[in-house]
């Protein structure tokens, strides 16, 4: 029974890890049990199947549209929704006869719907619910004499899509944020585990784990930003926001540092972590070891299996005098005297090992509280006293951000896009009719679809064409679908509940994929309604390229924002924010004031995260560019690293004003004064402000110190470990402007530094990926 349990914890700890706080397994269980309730009280009723179809459509619609996070406020928008769906479904039934009226009111609708985003989640759940409403009147050809039945269908449906969400599958932000918790843990757990394997790996293993390591790292800071996102929801107060967000960022930092030590290890020289983000990057040469390395790598070996035994644990299990012998044992590396006789570099393993575990404590204290004291060594102690003096000093600080609304008229993207979607679909709508004058929505819908969550060109094609794989690949399915259930009701409804769950839980994964349950499900909603036909289908394909064609035409002609302005820009606000978080980190080491360090993290995380979205239409396959596709790659992968050692800098930083080990040192401030004009040099060139001055290279920033007189710097001291994130982000600039096409100078000697070495390998790396 206990390898069973035991294996079912793995199971689903593989199923948390892979769907952090299970949004996509709720969301989808929640619109396939409100239309299942919907058909069910409909089949009580006696109603027929067009009807039937309708309901379906409109509880689907009534669930998936709102996002908001507060309960309260789901049931405020769920409520308005049900007269703007009334309204939607009453001008479409009036209109049913008058062509080109309600063509123009279509379009109309469909600005309004697009426009009405900038008024949050709220008023983007209404533009949609009335929108797709409307699409769902000209789907079961709604009109005049029909309306009372499908005015209670559509108060059948709201209300199913109520008694679901608010009973049968309650989502609260507490509760959200509760599985957003075991989901971090699963990912650190499946992280140490790939570290794990990194120390053993073989030359001929050793590229896969690498790949596995990278994966695991960008989930694991996926499922970090993820719980940052509903802190203050989530949890009861600013302050313990804060907190929870400080040792999350804590144990995040910890593990990928760990990870760049072991990979240190596994080197005969210090391995380049520049290029660790990097695809294809050079896989390090395998060090010789001593007998003293053997025996401290079979310890070391031991002790990452107790680190990882402890994350594993879950809180309510996390007692017992074994479990506190390890936890005592992992911390107490964290004291010089303690570490095993091994080379610098894997002693630094063992010090990663300390700050891993103590950041495990701080999290299992800030989540689950006061932990058993009474096996506590004097390491654990001094651990959980540090935790003490940083509860007390962090405080919530929230930064005023530029929102939408500080821009006005055509700047607005929900204002551009409503112009350039309303041009799109009159375009569709006239094809569309071309191709079918009963069809022709298909062509509006998918026009309408492209635009969504897209704000440049390059995003709008590459989305209609993923629409338009999964559409092809759709139709064959449902052809085969159609076929198998024949005149078969209830066994096609239940296969359209399949294809519905399909579609909402890989819908943030794959926009390929969900298109193809989309086409298949509309397969076998032809056939319930007896209008299946293999000329339908084709007809799919046929509107589909279609509206595709007119989103990419209107996004090209009508306020056009072009894939390289969007990606520059983005790229100018990751570099900004990167400046704005080593500088203020530098500023705080040397002994400035205290700020929102993690804050201004949180802001280059989001960033960055914007920018790999907005590069996607250069980095995908299909893209016939491919120095340029390099480039952007190339370009992600060395901010990501730079976003790394900016993280670690700044959860440094913030000890320095109350812990009892880091004190301010103000020499680092000439260090990083550095990077922070290298930076401002290459934004200025990005968004072409400025074309003059150079990126200076110099010498390192661990020997520049050195020269001034710090003295000898161990590996061990947060110095050194200040100045190695300090030399990385050195690297890193350097590395960034070489490829933007910005000069760099001669380090002063004329002999290349290490940073130049660096960022050479990391050049030589992408010209290889």
């Amino acid at each position: 029974m206990a390898a069973i349990r035991r294996t079912g914890t793995r199971t689903w700890d593989r199923f948390a890890a892979s769907d952090p706080g299970l949004l996509r397994l709720k969301a989808g269980l929640r619109t396939v049990g409100a239309i299942v309730l919907t058909l069910v009280v409909l089949a009580l009723f006696g109603t027929g199947v067009t009807l039937m179809v309708a309901g379906a459509m409109a509880a689907m619609v009534a669930t998936f549209a709102i996002r908001e996070k507060e309960v309260r406020g789901q049931a405020i928008t769920l409520a308005l929704g049900l007269p703007v769906a009334l309204a939607a479904m009453s001008l479409a039934a009036l209109l049913h006869a008058l062509v080109i009226a309600g063509d123009v009111f279509f379009v109309l609708l469909i600005f309004g719907a697009v426009y009405s985003r900038r008024f949050g989640d709220r008023g983007t759940a209404l533009g949609l619910i009335g929108f797709q409403v409307y699409f769902v009147s000209l789907f079961v050809h709604a009109t005049v004499p029909t309306l009372p039945e499908l005015y209670l269908t559509l108060g059948i449906a709201f209300a199913c899509s109520a008694v679901v969400r608010f009973a049968v599958v309650p989502e609260t932000p507490q509760r959200t944020l509760g599985r957003l918790r075991e989901a971090f843990r699963a990912r650190l757990a499946q992280l140490l585990a790939t570290q794990l394997e990194l120390l053993d790996a073989g030359p001929e293993e050793l590229d896969k784990v690498l790949d596995d390591l990278r994966r695991h790292t960008a989930r694991l800071h996926e499922a970090a930003l993820m719980i940052q996102g509903l802190l203050e929801e989530g949890t009861q107060s600013a302050a313990a926001a804060g907190l929870v967000q400080r040792r999350v960022a804590d144990a995040e930092i910890a593990a990928e540092r760990l990870g760049m030590l072991i990979l240190n290890a596994r080197s005969a020289e210090r391995a380049d972590t520049l290029t660790m983000h990097l695809p294809h990057a050079p896989v390090p040469a395998t060090a010789t070891r001593t007998p003293a390395e053997d025996d401290a790598t079979v310890t070391l070996r031991r002790d990452l299996n107790s680190l990882l035994l402890l994350v594993a644990r879950r809180a309510a299990d996390d007692r017992g005098t074994a479990l506190a012998h390890v936890r005592n044992r992992l911390l107490g590396y964290r004291d010089e005297d303690n570490l095993p006789r091994a080379s610098s570099v894997v002693q630094d393993v063992f010090r990663g090992l300390g700050e891993t575990a103590r950041a495990v404590l701080g999290l299992r204290l800030a989540l689950d509280g006061p932990q058993d004291e009474s096996d506590d060594t004097p390491a654990t102690t001094r651990s959980r006293e540090e935790f003490d003096a940083e509860d007390l000093a962090i405080v919530g600080a929230e930064e005023a951000e530029e929102t939408e609304e500080d821009r006005t008229g055509l700047q607005r993207p929900t204002t551009r896009a409503a112009y350039q979607v309303a041009v799109g679909s009159t375009l569709a709508i006239i094809g569309g009719e071309f191709l079918s004058s009963q069809r022709w929505y298909w062509a509006v819908l998918t026009c309408w679809v492209v635009f969504l969550n897209t704000a440049s060109t390059g995003e709008i094609l590459v989305k209609g064409y993923r629409r338009l794989v999964g559409t092809v690949l759709g139709v064959v399915a449902g052809v085969a679908l159609a076929g198998l259930v024949g005149d078969h009701t209830w066994p096609a409804f239940a296969l359209v509940l399949l294809c519905i769950f399909g579609m909402y839980f890989t819908a943030p994964l794959s926009y390929a994929l969900m298109s193809f349950f989309v086409t298949a499900m509309l397969g076998l909603l032809y056939t319930l309604l007896n209008t299946y036909s293999l000329t339908v289908l084709v007809l799919r394909i046929e509107e589909t390229a279609l509206g595709a064609a007119c989103g990419i035409i209107a996004a090209v002609l009508v306020l056009p924002i072009h894939t390289d302005r969007r990606t520059d820009e983005q790229l100018g606000t990751v570099l900004v924010r990167l400046r704005d978080v080593v500088s203020a980190a530098v500023e705080q080491l040397s002994g400035g004031p205290a700020v929102d360090l993690l804050g201004k993290a949180r802001d280059l995380d989001t960033a960055l995260d914007d920018l790999r979205a907005s590069t996607q239409p250069l980095t995908h396959p299909i893209t016939p560019l491919r120095v340029r596709r390099q480039t952007a790659r190339y370009l992600v992968a060395l901010l990501e690293t730079a976003a790394y050692h900016a993280r670690s800098l700044a959860a440094t930083a913030e000890l320095v004003p109350y812990s009892k080990t880091v004190a301010a040192d103000p020499r680092l401030e000439r260090a990083g004064r550095r990077i922070a004009q290298n930076i401002d040099l290459i934004v200025a060139r990005v968004l072409e402000e400025s074309t003059e001055g150079e990126v200076e290279s110099g010498v390192s920033i661990a020997a520049m110190l050195d020269a001034a007189g710090s003295g000898a710097l161990r590996s061990g001291t947060v110095t050194f470990r200040v100045l190695r994130h300090l030399q990385r982000l050195d690297e890193g600039v350097v590395g960034i402007a070489r490829p933007l096409g910005v000069p760099v100078a001669s380090p002063k000697g004329g002999k290349p530094d290490s940073g130049q070495q660096a960022s050479g390998a990391a050049d030589a790396a992408a010209a290889r990926g």
